[in-house]
């Protein structure tokens, strides 16, 4: 599934969260966050951080990958990153004028 938005995120997360079975307070213990956190990112939270984005993804079994020109080492190489350097990710889009 493609994310683009908060919006995007949490519908990827509820429904990969319904296809396991399990309820939000299940989720909510698998990765060791509130139950009003999970509420509140599967409607789309725009602020999260990023500890508890990626405890939640972990629960699920998912993992982040990122894809796209604006990751100077995916031009070079076309393929999936196994690490990235998110400072460098951040100091790219700062250079880019909006």
């Amino acid at each position: 599934m493609r994310v683009r938005t908060p919006v995007d995120f949490g519908l990827m997360i509820r429904q990969a969260r319904r296809s396991r079975g399990m309820t939000q307070q299940q989720l909510a213990r698998a990765a060791a966050v509130g139950r009003q956190w999970i509420v509140e990112i599967e409607a789309g939270k725009p602020r999260a951080e990023l500890g508890r984005v990626l405890q939640t993804l972990a629960a699920l079994d998912l993992s982040l990958t990122m894809h796209g020109e604006g990751i100077p080492e995916l031009r070079k190489s076309g393929n999936p990153l196994d690490a990235v350097d998110l400072q460098d990710v951040l100091d790219v889009h700062r250079r880019t004028p909006s």
